[in-house]
């Protein structure tokens, strides 16, 4: 099979048929008790679930909800890490937690190889990646992320008031990974629209959700398409060439490892750079220190990091079992919620408060295990540049007002609007 071959057909062999898998009874609405009716899609989590996660720890660890099909959630930092860690009962077939469960059949391969990958396919769909988001690769990209910084802020000349999640934030990640992937910048708002329907969209219908994937594997395709024709230099043309055990990609797992670098590399990263400015919009002492003192900026940014750590992953339990006190059934979801994590209190001292000269620092923001993010040091080069960048040009920021900072609904949490005043 040639290279050209494999995607005549396109990536959806089974054309508009819906896939197979479970799929469960959409329940929306608010929560009855967190402890036994605990939905992550509702407004009081998205809004700030960090009291929510301290009062389970608490009275309830290990907190179970029938939604989606039902699911557990593990609020401690040690039972997190377990579930992480332990790929013998729990798959990673299906990473974000919704009505739709894929068949068992896709493992060990997966969606999106390679974090939708199990041992000991992932070993080897990991690998893959590495060699892109080494150190010495990420910082090839310094430059030009910094330069770009610089014109986003150079085009918010003469405005008081700016919304940095929207303005700022969001935009320096699709840069990033489109220059990566060898796509048009201009792509941008369609990247936005993906990461919605995947991320915020898991209570749609099953329709409006599978037209949402299906344009973006279509735009996939069409870029996919032009660089067989056109090979060159990027992360796309190295997939589709790359091979394993002797055999170059399926088109699957080509496809799926671009569509987890695009909606992935994008969302947690901007999320990460909208909470670290939202911090420091309101906490004007913060804000004042690292401007005097921006040799710590590192070390904060690992704080900020901890504190609003932006990522949840889901695993799928792979069979009947007892554990740590709870009965999990074959495919129920489990929720590692590493910002639960990061403010365990048996792990950090004054988890809840944001200390950004912090010593002490072994926070899991970039997750714990063999599915530990492949890009993390892409993604703290561009948090690093990006708060270097706007605190040297714009030092003096606060909030407009503290009710109209909106966030992102689902398992990535980070702003979606940040109005502040500048000066």
């Amino acid at each position: 099979m040639t290279v050209d071959d494999r995607f005549t057909r396109g990536l959806r062999d089974a054309g508009d048929e819906e896939p197979t898998g479970v799929r469960n009874e959409i329940v929306t609405g608010p929560v009855s008790d967190w402890a036994t009716d605990f939905s992550h899609m509702e407004p009081e989590w998205t809004n700030d679930p960090y009291p929510i996660i301290e009062d389970l720890r608490g009275r309830c660890p290990v907190a179970h909800t029938d939604r989606f099909g039902g699911g557990w959630l593990p609020t401690r930092y040690d039972d997190v890490a377990s579930v992480a860690y332990d790929t013998e009962r729990f798959s990673s077939r299906a990473i974000i937690m919704s009505n739709f469960r894929p068949p068992r059949d896709i493992a060990p391969i997966g969606g999106s190889p390679p974090i939708s990958s199990d041992p000991p396919f992932h070993h080897h769909a990991r690998k893959l990646l590495l060699p892109a988001f080494t150190k010495t690769a990420v910082a090839r990209r310094e430059e030009a992320t910094r330069a770009y910084c610089h014109a986003l802020i150079d085009a918010l000349e003469g405005r008081e008031e700016v919304d940095i999640a929207r303005d700022y934030a969001q935009h320096i990640p699709v840069r990033v990974i489109s220059d990566m992937l060898g796509f048009p910048p201009e792509d941008g708002p369609r990247f936005r629209r993906f990461i919605e329907n995947a991320l915020e969209g898991v209570n749609r219908t099953p329709e409006e959700r599978m037209a949402g994937m299906n344009e973006l594997f279509d735009y996939l395709l069409v870029q996919i398409n032009d660089h067989v024709a056109n090979p060159r230099d990027d992360l796309t043309t190295y997939l589709i060439e790359a091979e394993i055990f002797g055999q170059k990609l399926e088109p699957s797992h080509v496809a799926g490892t671009m569509a987890l670098l695009l909606i992935a590399g994008i969302d947690t990263t901007w999320s990460a750079i909208g909470a670290s400015l939202w911090h420091l919009a309101k906490t004007p002492a913060d804000r004042e220190r690292l401007v005097a003192e921006p040799q710590l900026l590192p070390t904060a940014m690992e704080e900020f990091l901890r504190a609003y750590a932006p990522v949840t992953m889901a695993r799928l339990v792979k069979e009947d079992m007892q554990w740590n006190g709870v009965q999990m059934n074959a495919d129920d979801w489990v929720l590692l919620s590493f910002p639960a994590a990061n403010r365990d209190p048996s792990q950090f001292e004054r988890p809840d408060e944001v200390v950004i000269d912090r010593e002490v620092n072994r926070h899991v923001a970039f997750g714990l295990g063999i599915h530990r993010c492949v890009g993390s040091h892409l993604a703290r080069m561009e948090l690093r540049v990006a708060l270097e960048v706007w605190m040297e040009r714009i030092p003096r920021f606060s909030l407009v007002d503290p009710a109209t900072v909106t966030w992102s609904t689902g398992q990535v949490r980070g702003p979606r609007s940040l109005p502040v005043r500048i000066g």
